[in-house]
């Protein structure tokens, strides 16, 4: 007997983008409920019977009553599909708590909330689900431990469900909370498990991976906006895992070199590029260089006030471009008297101080710059 799922994780409904202004945090957060949705498409499309969800299906444990039950009704639309929730360490299972609240409101009879660690048999597909669900936030036990012991009829499918990491990073790993031990497929015998926790998705061994989340929310999330289509054709044998798309913003990084007018001009046309749908990307712009007074302007009239707009969000680094003032420059803010002698002072000071002081010198020397543009403009 073969079986099919889905596997995502760390959906995080009600997450807050503190980053951005209201009106694009309601855009991310409704992006994180349309992945639900997207998730339940292609599970019909492909035919998986079931949606493992790893942990961290909400952002938090206080959530107001339509956050918690908008994922739900999403996915008591796709009635054909058993979807498996886990709790994690952002909305651990507590008493009382969220989990409890669900239960007792009543759920969809085709979402599952997997709160205990045992098993729960799927006859027909002939598996059984092995979930480890987190009580607190940090735990120093491995969730998975249990399923070593777990007995099951023969030729029934050990699939495992659990949320937390599986590497130390140098750190003793009986040091690190909720580690779980990357060799536990073998050690349990399990077809495949299903981990939550990392937002990229990320292959451990052939019978364990990380699904990543399936709406990015960083700019340092590796291959996330993903969920994973498992086939498993019996017991014992390998799974076969494929990437799906479900992803609706582009979150991007970028780091360029400007030095003239030239530079900023291209970079407007690599900004204009980076997406058939502007309105879907994020970008974190790093640049760094050196600009005249008056090149410096134009890089803020053409890539913070002009491109900047078109994108869902951008943020721009750009403390590392430093004044290169030409005599022109230095000459519209005045020829002479206290003020071109503070701005020589400046120029000075952004050339040869200290980081800190030539970071300062350097925006008030453009602020002033600036101000005796706007006033040499309302003069006319």
């Amino acid at each position: 007997m073969s079986v099919r799922l889905i596997h995502t994780s760390d959906w995080q409904i009600g997450k807050v983008f503190r980053f951005v202004d209201n009106a694009t945090m309601g855009l991310l957060q409704e992006a994180r409920l349309r992945a639900v949705t997207r998730i339940g498409e292609l599970a019909r499309e492909h035919g998986a019977g079931h949606v493992l969800v790893a942990g961290d299906v909400y952002d938090m444990e206080a959530l107001t009553p339509r956050s918690l039950s908008q994922p739900l009704e999403r996915m008591r639309i796709f009635s054909a599909v058993h979807w498996h929730l886990l709790p994690g360490n952002h909305d651990p299972h507590r008493p009382n708590g969220l989990w409890d609240q669900l239960v007792r409101k009543g759920m969809p009879a085709n979402v599952h909330i997997h709160v205990s660690a045992e098993p729960a048999m799927y006859d027909e597909e002939s598996f059984a689900l092995l979930p480890a669900p987190l009580f607190h936030r940090r735990a120093l036990c491995d969730p998975t431990a249990y399923m070593d012991d777990v007995e099951l009829p023969s030729g029934i499918m050990r699939i495992g469900l659990a949320h937390g990491t599986v590497s130390g990073f140098g750190s003793d790993d009986r040091d690190v909370p909720n580690f779980i031990a990357p060799d536990r497929p073998a050690q349990a015998g399990l077809s495949y498990l299903a981990l939550g926790d990392w937002h990229g998705q990320k292959k451990i061994n052939d019978r364990c991976w990380y699904s990543g989340t399936p709406e990015t929310d960083a700019f340092d999330v590796i291959e996330g906006g993903q969920a994973l289509l498992v086939e498993i054709d019996g017991q014992g044998a390998p799974p076969t895992v494929t990437p799906l798309a479900t992803g609706h913003y582009n979150w991007l990084t970028l780091s360029e070199r400007i030095n003239s007018r030239a530079d900023i001009d291209f970079l407007v046309e690599k900004l204009r590029g980076v997406s058939d749908d502007l309105g879907r990307a994020l970008v974190h712009l790093s640049a760094e260089g050196a600009l005249s007074l008056e090149d410096r302007q134009y890089f803020e009239e053409q890539i913070v006030d002009g491109v900047s707009p078109a994108l869902c969000f951008m943020r721009v680094d750009d403390r590392c471009i430093f004044p290169r003032p030409t005599p022109e420059d230095l000459n519209r803010i005045d020829r002479g008297g206290f003020v071109r002698t503070a701005a020589e002072a400046l120029k000075r000071k952004a050339e040869e101080g200290s980081d800190k002081d030539r970071v300062t010198a350097a925006e008030a020397l453009q602020r002033l710059y600036v101000e005796h543009m706007k006033l040499q403009a309302g003069q006319r």
